[in-house]
């Protein structure tokens, strides 16, 4: 009879690597995360947390999407490369679904949006494999989702106000508003 796969709490290597450019947040998670148990190194750079994977491979990582030197997206596949059973969360401040789907085509476990909490970041590592998530207790609103939409729409235009404008189907004075404002909570 084969073993029964262990569950991810209870996982002997609790190794865990932050990789973010936000040193108070990335300070504040990794004292919150040894808290619950993990043995953490930080890293503030895509070079320092590929670095820290070709040292020593971790268990788990929590990746910002964007980080000053590149992408996450470059650390998460590292480390599915050279550790395949790892548990990578990816997070960012700039959620959309398109780069949800590719973190998760690139070995990402879970994506999560900024600010997530210490709680929130531990469910999603320890997770069972298709276990679905709570429903988040501040969804971004209808406004939001919008904002987030005419961003990414924006940013793969070449941040070119005319052919976003175009492809959105919006005159070009009122997306010039839009993105003149703050991002809606």
């Amino acid at each position: 009879m084969a073993d029964a796969p262990v569950a991810f709490e209870d996982r002997a290597d609790k190794s865990l690597l932050i990789v973010d450019d936000d040193r108070p947040f990335s300070t504040r998670l990794a004292r919150a995360m040894e808290g619950r148990g993990y043995l953490v190194r930080v890293a503030e750079s895509v070079a320092d947390g590929i670095a820290a994977i070709d040292t020593e491979p971790p268990a788990f990582a929590v990746i910002d999407m964007r980080l000053g030197d590149g992408n996450g997206l470059d650390v998460i596949e590292r480390l599915k490369t050279r550790r395949p059973d790892a548990r990578g969360v990816i997070l960012t401040g700039y959620g959309n679904i398109a780069t949800a789907v590719t973190a998760v085509k690139m070995g990402a476990f879970d994506y999560l949006a900024k600010p997530a909490d210490a709680d929130e970041i531990h469910a999603a590592l320890m997770a069972q494999p298709g276990e679905r998530a709570l429903p988040p207790e501040n969804p971004m609103s209808a406004d939001r989702v919008r904002w987030e939409h005419i961003q990414r729409v924006y940013e793969l235009c070449g941040r070119n106000v005319s052919e976003t404008a175009r492809r959105l189907n919006m005159h070009r004075r009122t997306l010039q508003r839009i993105l003149a404002k703050r991002a809606p909570r």
